[in-house]
Parts: structure tokens; sequence; C-alpha cells
């Protein structure tokens, strides 16, 4: 579908590169350097590669999965894995997964995360983190906590932030070699923080200071014009150029409800065909900024339920 798509999104890429404003190249980053980008293997812009991801949470169906994942030309997969996998009775199914997603080179990521989390770092390098990455299934860990789901976040923000922070953190000292990705909505760049200077910033560029990319979840069904994903994903997508960290831009496909609200977020309810128009102008669109890492589909079961 991509390489058939080539000569159209050259064309579109003159059509949109005049209707959305694309971000100065020296964005200023607007927290001090951090001593955690290192250990988070910082990423230069312009290796960024850009290749399709998508999220598996339920890994039941090993070999449907990896077979949708091939005919779509997904090149990474966030596959879900529960604590404790060593005795987890997922395990010979998420072996399976992993086995033949990478025989047919898909780079395959631990996926974890909970609000919770963030008061219970050490628990989640011991139980989680560790079993998943002694498996030797996985390439790197992709972390998906959303703590704004905490009844914390409204009354002690400051609070959960810094914890937030201090799980990656904790995360990075005991992942070795393999690299870091975070899950982020478009508006963390709204939310402060504090440097590991103690310098001002904001969550979105600690966050990407102390992974390797970030998947900002833009879940959006139109891609230009205001509050189309180019629209919401900007912020992310600079902030990314200006620290030099790849940026995939997540879209949704899984039903979120009937409200107008819910449906503006997702592709339910749309054929693959419909959704690829409006994905080929994301990409085009969001190739303006040197940190587009291209796009994540939630999840796979959403998007296999899809018609053509």
């Amino acid at each position: 579908m991509r390489v058939a798509l080539r000569p159209f999104l050259a064309f579109l890429a003159v059509v949109v590169t005049a209707l959305v404003a694309a971000p100065t190249a020296g964005a200023t980053q607007r927290g001090g350097a951090s001593s955690v980008a290192s250990a988070a293997g910082a990423t230069t812009a312009a290796a960024v590669n850009r290749t399709r991801a998508m999220w598996v949470w339920d890994t039941s169906t090993p070999q449907a999965t990896v077979d949708l994942a091939v005919s779509s030309g997904i090149g990474q997969l966030y596959v879900a894995v529960p604590p404790n996998l060593a005795t987890s009775s997922q395990l010979p199914d998420i072996t399976t997964l992993s086995q033949r997603a990478r025989a047919a080179g898909i780079r395959v990521d631990a996926l974890g995360g909970d609000p919770t989390w963030v008061d219970n770092a050490s628990w989640v390098v011991t139980y989680w983190l560790k079993p998943a990455k002694s498996s030797g299934l996985f390439t790197g860990i992709h972390t998906d906590v959303e703590p704004y789901s905490l009844p914390a976040w409204t009354t002690k923000q400051s609070t959960v932030v810094a914890s937030y922070l201090t799980l990656l953190d904790k995360l990075n000292a005991n992942a070795g070699s393999m690299p870091i990705e975070s899950d982020i909505p478009f508006w963390f760049g709204t939310i402060a923080a504090k440097s590991s200077t103690g310098a001002s910033s904001t969550l979105d560029r600690e966050i990407m200071k102390r992974t390797a990319g970030v998947t900002v979840m833009a879940y959006r069904n139109t891609a230009t014009g205001p509050d189309g994903t180019l629209d919401v994903a900007s912020t992310e997508l600079a902030a990314g150029s200006a620290l030099g960290k790849p940026v995939r831009l997540g879209q949704e496909t899984t039903h979120l409800g009937d409200t107008a609200v819910d449906r503006k977020q997702t592709f339910f309810g749309w054929t693959r065909t419909d959704m690829e128009a409006q994905l080929a102008l994301v990409d085009s669109g969001a190739s303006a900024y040197s940190s587009y890492a291209g796009l994540a589909l939630h999840d796979a079961s959403g998007y296999a339920a899809m018609a053509s």
C-alpha cells in the first residue's frame, strides 16, 4: 500500500505543505540539557527511520497478528507483556508471536504500563522489566503509563509528574542496551516539569530526554485543519526535532464511544482505504519535521476488524 502511494504522496506533499504550517528548524528547547539523554540512547533526527508500528494488547492469536502486520507493512509491534512473564500463561503465545514477527523482519518491543506504576517503580523493575528483558523476546521497551488517570493528577500534579520521571530514570538504569520508548498524549507540552538540573521544562520534553523516542496519541480521524492530527501533534513534532528524538504519531481504530468527541478520535467504522487517504496526508505533512518517525496503529484488533 505504501509503495503504491509514493507518486500520490509526492503530489500531496506539495498541497499539504501549503496548508499546514511547518515548524521552524531551530525550535528553542525549553528545558536544560539532561544528563540522562545519553543513557536513553539519543537519536539524531537525520537518522530517524520511518516505519509503521502497531499496538498488540491481545496476544492470543500470534500467527494472525503477524500475518496482519506483514500484509500491512508494519515494521514494529508493541506487544503487551504481563508481570512475571516467565511464569505467565501468556508466555507461549507471546513467544510464538515474537519469534514469527522477528523471522519476518518485524521489531518486537515489550509493551506495559499502568498509572499506578508511577508510585511503584521498584516493583515495575523487579516484576515487569527484568522478566521481559531476560526473556530475550524483545528488542526494546515500550511504556504506556498514562499518569493523568490517577486522582492525584488533579490535586498533586507536580508530585505525580516527578514520580513519573523517576520511574523512567529507574527503567533506564535497569534496561541495559534495550531502548525505551513511551506513549504520550499530544498535550504533555502544556504540563510543567523540572529538568534534571531543576530548570523549568515541560513533561513532553523531559520524557523525550529519558527515552529513545515517543509515540504521540494524536487520535484524530482528519489529517489537516484545526484540531486535525497534524494540528494537535505539531508541538510534540517540534519538540522532538529540537531534541533530536523520533516522534511517531498514533492513530486509533477501536470503538471509543458514540459522542462527537469519541467519533473524531477514531477511524472505527471507516474502511482501510478511506483511513489510508487520511494517513497519507498525515505522512506528507508530518514529514516537514525531522523528528517524524512514522505512524502507529491502535490497535491490532481494531485494525483487523476494519473492512478494506
